[in-house]
């Protein structure tokens, strides 16, 4: 149609109303211009012919005005599925956490996050088609969480916020359809340091979080080159505060120190996670690790947001307020660092409630001080070479047979007592375990009964604890009670014995002070009323048969999902499991899982009743089972219910093929040429009665289990007192069982600076060699007094460095209460050990093998008092001969004049031993080797008075296996340069050069 026809029918039309022209206007705007598609096909579609016609004076003049929006002209916005959605949001939140969202039976992750962390643990990637595009996602089974913590927090060191399905209430519900019924929020973000429960903690160590707070400003990073002592002495000057705390034994601990002996506290500590004020974040990851030290720990940051001026601020998160004269005691750094690792622990936990031991302070007057080089040289947690605990002190001396012990005596180790009361005490209980082996043995085999009760009862005090732990807890309680017993007789049995054997039976009693003392801090009275409660109250055979029940449907969810994910490998469809899940849940009532109780009957009057109850109703429905199977003639009736039937008969076989025509009010639902289904009221009243007196009975089961726990939480204080005694027992034993094994002897402590060692072996070496029926040969040591310094000398391999070590260890174990390998053992107080052994270098933060060899040396000359123990182990070899012989000098005379510690040196520059001959205190000792008139050697490990100037170098090559060809040119090398030193007198290393430096060195040293 042209625009002229259009006219002539305008113009001979009868006038319109302005809505009718606007309709009219249409088809001319279509033309003028494009439309929206949806538009133009109404427009264009042809209809019944009319005719209308208007005035022209009635067109509107001018430029038209824009046409309103039809309805339906935008197109609906696309978005993300509700999960989706919700995980994305939380994301955005917790972005530096993996987030893991709880889907069903699944933990799923969506988007950029599973590119970047699913093959970091084997997770299959997929994808979930959106209106928005494919959306990546991977995801395992809920049962599988813990072991996919491990992998992302221990070890990624990743944060993981879980988020959790919550049920919306009704009221809160959209009416349409497919609107959300879950809401998916963030319940506990989990990271290295705030584990509680998780099966993969360590049992034998504890999973500390440690907060660090620096007062001042962060020292500018210091290079070799401008290393000052302006430096070190602002690094001890600035004061630090710690604070650490296990969240799953709820321990809590404080102390002030200076940032130049930062590194070794955080090396005893040893947490899993340090966290650091958000200020720091700016510095460099190389700095704070200087500052810190090297360690397997996850470094977070966190800006405080509870401020809290005092100690007494922290109560909320305590089980008890911190005693008036002990908040004064708390230094602002130590404040500060509390407040941190609180607010950290607040953050993550969320809506999660703590209740922590109050803290305890720690000062560095009370433990022998051992830095991190020591730690690690001495092998006390780990081995040197590889870091396994296999071949440790640690794993020598350990026996314990709890783990809570085993987590003592870890922290004792590496934290030595200064108190002569407190080592003498431990050595008593210790001594007593060791000569009375009824005592020990009894005391070991209750302990093998107990749970890790402080474990336990930090999960009662988040409100996590279940029935096994309950049950767990009241058989701890029992042995409490019955070791109590024990030591009790063994008491009154050894003083009546003491009585017959001493003049002066008044003695007797005070010899077994010790064992009162124990006696007296076990308090049993509240604990085992707790513990008879949780056993009249839970029904153990019940509670059996809900284990396996669970491990069944577990194991049936773990076949399904290794269905899905083969046939996903294979290209196959995937298997539609929904159905067959809901049936495994829902067989027939007689025999379903949901029947088994775990409360005894007794436990509560109310509870009592209404199994009473439910027992009558049971039995009514027999009784209507068997009058119609009578009446209807079918002996395959049953009475079922079913997810999604309800209540409902189930007849099968041959007697489905009768009729219901008998049964008033049945009502068919279903029927196959074996099976019929039907409704009948009277089982579907029943059955409404049966399941109301189930309900009633597990609602009463909670009220029943919710008052035990509010027992063991108001018990909670006596209950930890009496595990810490469990666990002080657990560690006498251990150590008098490896003291009958290996012949150790109890060490006497004083308040001297020197060692009398006679006999003494190494820990570990010893251990190993007796496995191998080999004997380890024993050495003396007298450091101290008049000879303070031992200048070792010797063959490669002839036991110097072991000699070193095994007198350190030996110190270490007599400060810890421990009985030590030796005949003899006399030992004065040691405030600190220090050790320079073994080679290494950090090319990280581009240190040398020789300059991290300085660093070692300069800290101990620096810090060793008159009370330290020092080894130093070739000190200097890392340089040229003469520069090694200087420095090693160099050390020798001030560890001689300024430190005065005890020190073992051991070195192979010779010529040492000819310049400390002024040096009063020091004297040199050596091992050797023995050779015989055929060639054949053996080194001599016995240490004795003397200098040995052979080391032996190529018999050892020859014994690691190095060519003869070889050997036979560096023979001819050595043989040549000692004839050139014959010629040439004393040598580059010769004699004359001490008496130039002396002087000056003792100038130096004041």
């Amino acid at each position: 149609m042209s625009r002229r026809s259009i006219s002539k029918v305008i113009a001979r039309s009868t006038p319109l109303s302005s809505s009718s022209a606007s309709a009219v206007l249409q088809p001319w705007r279509a033309i003028r211009g494009p439309a929206p598609t949806a538009v133009r096909s109404s427009i264009w579609t042809r209809g019944v012919k009319t005719r209308t016609v208007i005035k022209a004076s009635s067109l509107p003049q001018g430029v038209l005005a824009p046409l309103p929006p039809l309805e339906g002209d935008d197109a609906p916005t696309k978005s993300y599925p509700t999960v989706l959605q919700q995980h994305l949001n939380n994301v955005r939140k917790f972005s530096d956490c993996v987030v893991l969202t709880r889907v069903g039976d699944f933990y799923e992750m969506y988007f950029d996050q599973v590119k970047e962390f699913a093959p970091l643990v084997n997770l299959k990637v997929a994808k979930r088609a959106t209106l928005l595009g494919d959306v990546p996602m991977a995801g395992f089974q809920h049962t599988q969480l813990d072991r996919y913590l491990k992998m992302f927090v221990h070890d990624l060191g990743k944060q993981v916020a879980i988020s959790e399905q919550v049920r919306l209430p009704e009221g809160e519900r959209s009416g349409k359809a497919g609107a959300p019924m879950y809401d998916r929020k963030v319940t506990r973000v989990i990271t290295a340091g705030t584990l509680i429960d998780e099966n993969f903690m360590d049992p034998y160590e504890n999973n500390y979080l440690l907060a660090v707070h620096l007062e001042g400003a962060l020292p500018a990073q210091s290079t070799p080159a401008i290393r000052s002592e302006a430096y070190d002495r602002y690094k001890r000057t600035t004061k630090v505060g710690l604070s650490w705390v296990d969240l799953s034994s709820g321990d809590f601990y404080t102390q002030s120190s200076d940032l130049a002996s930062l590194p070794s506290l955080v090396a005893r500590v040893g947490p899993r996670e340090v966290v650091l004020d958000s200020t720091l974040e700016s510095a460099g990851q190389a700095q704070l690790q200087s500052l810190l030290g090297e360690g397997g720990f996850s470094l977070h940051y966190h800006q405080t947001t509870q401020m809290a001026s005092s100690v007494a601020d922290w109560t909320p998160m305590l089980e008890r307020a911190v005693s008036d004269k002990d908040r004064d005691a708390f230094t602002s750094p130590e404040i500060a660092a509390g407040n941190l690792v609180l607010d950290y622990i607040r953050n993550k936990l969320l809506d999660q409630q703590i209740r922590l031991q109050p803290p305890v302070r720690r000062s560095d007057d009370e433990y022998m001080s051992i830095d991190k080089q020591s730690l690690r040289g001495l092998e006390i947690r780990s081995t040197l070479r590889d870091g396994t605990f296999q071949g440790s002190l640690l794993h020598a001396v350990r026996h314990t047979v709890t783990k809570s012990g085993a987590r003592l005596l870890s922290q004792r180790l590496v934290s030595p007592s200064m108190s002569l009361s407190v080592i003498n005490n431990r050595l008593d209980l210790v001594q007593e375990m060791t000569g009375q082996d009824a005592l020990r043995e009894d005391t070991m085999a209750l302990l093998r009964r107990t749970s890790d009760t402080l474990r336990l009862l930090q999960r009662f005090s988040i409100g996590k604890g279940d029935a096994d732990d309950l049950l767990s807890l009241a058989k701890t309680v029992d042995v409490m009670g019955r070791s109590s017993e024990v030591l009790h007789d063994h008491i009154v049995k050894h003083q009546d014995r003491a009585v017959e054997e001493v003049v002066e039976p008044a003695a007797a009693p005070l010899e077994l002070g010790f064992l009162w003392d124990i006696l007296g801090r076990l308090d049993l009275e509240g604990p085992a009323r707790v513990a008879r409660s949780i056993q009249d109250a839970i029904d153990e055979a019940g509670l059996d048969r809900q284990h396996v029940a669970q491990a069944e449907d577990q194991a049936e969810a773990e076949d399904m999902t290794d269905e899905v994910v083969t046939a996903d490998i294979a290209g196959e469809k995937v298997p539609k499991l929904g159905k067959r899940a809901s049936r495994s849940k829902t067989p027939a009532i007689e025999t379903g899982p949901d029947e088994i109780w775990i409360m005894r009957r007794s436990a509560s009057p109310t509870l009592e009743r209404a199994h009473a109850d439910l027992e009558k109703l049971v039995h009514l429905k027999r009784e209507l089972a068997q009058r119609l199977r009578k009446q209807l003639k079918a002996e395959s009736l049953t009475l079922k219910w079913s997810a999604q039937l309800g209540h409902h008969c189930h007849i099968k076989g041959r007697d489905a093929q009768g009729t219901l025509a008998s049964l008033g009010g049945a009502r068919s639902i279903g029927s196959t040429k074996s099976t019929r289904t039907f409704y009948l009221a009277d089982w579907t009243h029943l059955g409404v009665r049966i399941d109301d007196s189930k309900l009633r009975i597990r609602t009463e089961e909670e009220r029943v289990f919710g008052k035990l726990r509010g027992q063991v939480i108001e018990n909670l204080m006596k209950l930890r007192r009496n595990a810490a005694v469990l666990d002080e027992l657990d560690v006498a034993c251990s150590s008098a069982t490896v003291a009958k094994e290996r012949g150790l002897v109890r060490p006497i402590l004083n308040d001297g600076t020197s060692h009398k060692i006679v006999g003494g072996r190494h820990p570990t070496v010893d251990a190993g060699l007796k496995e191998q029926g080999r004997i380890f040969t024993a050495n003396d040591c007298a450091v101290g007094d008049q000879e303070k310094i031992y200048l070792i000398t010797g063959p490669n391999m002839a036991g110097k460095s072991t000699y070193l070590r095994q007198n350190a260890l030996i110190t270490v174990l007599a400060q810890t209460g421990c009985y030590v390998p030796a005949d003899y053992a006399e030992i004065g107080l040691v405030d600190k050990i220090f050790s320079r052994i073994g080679s290494a270098d950090n090319l990280y933060q581009d240190q040398s093998t020789f300059m991290v060899e300085m660093l070692e040396t300069a800290e101990i000359l620096k810090q060793a008092t008159p009370r330290s123990f020092v080894i130093m182990d070739e000190v200097g070899r890392g340089t040229t001969p003469e520069d090694g012989v200087a420095v090693g000098y160099a050390c020798l005379h001030h560890l001689h004049y300024v430190n005065r510690s005890r020190t073992l040196f051991a070195t192979h520059f010779h010529a040492l031993a000819d310049m400390t001959r002024d040096l009063d205190a020091l004297v040199c000792y050596c091992t050797d080797v023995a050779e015989e008139g055929d060639g054949s050697w053996a080194y001599v490990h016995k240490l004795h008075r003397g200098v040995n100037r052979e080391s032996h170098a190529l018999k050892v090559a020859r014994l690691a296996g190095m060519p003869e060809s070889t050997i036979a040119v560096a023979a001819g090398v050595l043989a040549g340069l000692r004839k050139d030193r014959r010629y040439s007198g004393a040598g580059p290393l010769g004699h004359g050069t001490a008496p130039d430096v002396a002087p000056k060195l003792a100038a130096a040293a004041g």
